[in-house]
This record gives structure tokens, C-alpha cells and sequence, in this order.
């Protein structure tokens, strides 16, 4: 399946990697080559206790999920910054963990890049129905910054409504680099988005995972300063051979690693059917289309 990932992690017989870092490994067909690193930025992270600790949100199973969920608290902030290709699989395969832990998401989707039928087959190989999967999800997709604007405004409402275990903002400040923001206009709007942020994980007290694409912080003016307290800012990083996940609170880091050829797993899927899920209070719609093999 083009676009996910094709593998899934596992604890390395030392526990460590060749830098001594803790990681979750499979066996590598060849040796795999070096993965562009993505530079921290700074953000203040909220102290925690015990008592800030997220309630789960994914399964304990299989270690990644473990190692993920372990980032995110009740009313804070999770940020992910990665290019696409390398934040996106995970993403994916955090909406189906979710699912499988019976959870429900609220996703605010930027860049109109949700798959619905990705997403359901993933579902699907962690035991769960691939409609039931993506029916655990609402989806908003904005497509222009005043129709993001709306939507965040609107978003504790719709919280409330609709009550997750998980906010995602994916990409949330795609749409304000469009010709039709004026420069001036940009960054007032992205600054009342961080600070609406704020109060929506204040009032909602459930974890908000914001993912942002490599200098996606300097073109979202305020959420550093002014958007919601965070808990941990994960970098992901993708490259040939391997994906490295490396979190800023602890400087826990994890690599994962593609099966040899010829292994089968969580890429591996039978038939059924998906809804397409489209944005909030509009009723799903139901499709033709049937979910192929990986």
C-alpha cells in the first residue's frame, strides 16, 4: 500500500542501537543509510507529576503504541514536526491504535491529506471493522485559513458535543500561506488560532496532537508563546532503510526498520468495505468502493 508504513516495531534483543539510544527494531534486508535529521526547536514544556499523566489512548500493543501514548497528557499539547512522508504513516497508524483501543479522535485536517481507506485497512490488521475504524474518527477539513479559523473557534463546542480521547491539528497552517491572506492579516490569524488552542485543551482536558512539517513553528506565529502548554514535541524523521522518532522531554529515541523481504504483517489485509467520513454534523456517506489487499 503505497504511502504506509510496512512494518511495525520490535524491542532489540540488547535494547539499544548502535549509539547506545533505546530503540524497537526489526532485522534490515541491507544495511540501511542515514536519516536526515530534524532540528529541535525550542518550546517550554509543562512540568509533570504523576497526576498530568495521560489516561491511555492506544493499546499496549505492539511497543510502538506504548512508546507514543507515553507522550501525551490531558489538556496539553503533543507536537509532532516531520516532512510528510515520514509523520504521516505514523499518523495513520496512531487513528487505528485509537480505534483499537476503543477510542474516539477529533482531527482537524489542514492539508486534506486523510485517507480513509489507508486508515480502515490499518484498523482492520489490528482487529478492528474498517468501518468502525474510521467511524471513530470526526473529521473537519478546512480549505481556506477563514474556514480554519471557523473551525477551531468551533472546535470546544464540537468537543463537547462529540466528547474524544484524542484532538489532532494536522496541519493546521497550511492553508494561511495562500495569496489570499495578506501578509499583515497572517500572522493575526494564526496567533488568535494558538491562542483558541489554549482554550480548547483548558476547557476539553483531553491531549491535542498538533503535527507541523520541518519549520512548521516559525510559519505558526504564537503557538510557541501563546498556544497550549506542552507535554512532550516528538521529531520524526524518514529515510531509506528507517524511521527515527526522537522525543524532546527525556530524549527517548526509537528506530524502526523494514521486514526482510518476503515477511508478512501489519501491511497485510483482506476485503471489506469503508465510509468516507467528511466533516462535522454532515452525515457519512457510504461508498461502492471495497478496501484492496496491501
Amino acid at each position: 500500500m503505497s504511502g504506509t508504513i510496512d512494518f511495525e516495531p520490535v524491542i532489540a534483543p540488547d535494547g539499544t542501537a548502535d549509539e547506545g539510544e533505546p530503540v524497537e527494531r526489526l532485522p534490515l534486508a541491507a544495511p540501511a543509510r542515514p536519516v536526515p535529521q530534524v532540528a529541535i526547536p525550542r518550546i517550554r514544556l509543562a512540568p509533570h507529576g504523576r497526576a498530568a499523566r495521560a489516561r491511555p489512548i492506544l493499546p499496549p500493543e505492539p511497543a510502538l503504541f506504548r512508546w507514543l501514548a507515553a507522550r501525551f497528557a490531558p489538556g496539553e499539547a503533543t507536537l509532532w514536526i516531520g516532512s510528510r512522508a515520514a509523520v504521516e504513516p505514523i499518523l495513520e497508524l496512531l487513528y487505528a491504535g485509537s480505534a483499537r483501543a476503543r477510542g474516539r479522535v477529533s482531527l482537524l485536517e489542514g492539508a486534506n491529506r486523510f485517507h480513509p481507506y489507508r486508515v480502515g485497512e490499518l484498523g482492520r490488521s489490528l482487529g478492528v471493522d474498517a468501518t468502525e475504524t474510521v467511524a471513530r474518527i470526526r473529521l473537519a477539513r478546512a480549505f481556506t485559513a477563514y474556514q480554519m479559523v471557523a473551525l477551531v473557534d468551533g472546535w470546544a463546542t464540537e468537543a463537547r458535543r462529540h466528547p474524544p480521547t484524542l484532538l489532532v491539528a494536522h496541519d493546521l497552517p497550511t492553508l494561511f500561506t495562500a495569496d489570499e491572506v495578506p501578509d499583515d492579516e497572517r500572522a493575526a490569524l494564526l496567533r488568535h488560532v494558538a491562542r483558541t488552542l489554549r482554550a480548547l485543551t483548558d476547557r476539553v482536558r483531553v491531549p491535542l496532537l498538533v503535527t507541523l512539517d520541518p519549520g512548521g513553528l516559525d510559519k505558526f506565529p504564537g503557538l510557541a508563546d501563546e498556544g497550549p502548554r506542552w507535554c512532550d514535541l516528538l521529531t520524526i524523521a524518514r529515510g531509506p532503510g528507517t524511521v527515527r522518532l526522537r522525543a524532546l522531554r527525556d530524549d527517548a529515541r526509537l528506530a524502526c526498520v523494514p521486514r526482510p523481504r518476503g515477511q508478512h504483517g501489519i501491511e497485510e489485509f483482506g476485503g471489506g468495505s469503508a465510509e468516507e467520513v467528511i466533516a462535522w454534523d454532515v452525515p457519512p456517506r457510504p461508498t461502492a468502493r471495497r478496501s484492496r489487499s496491501g
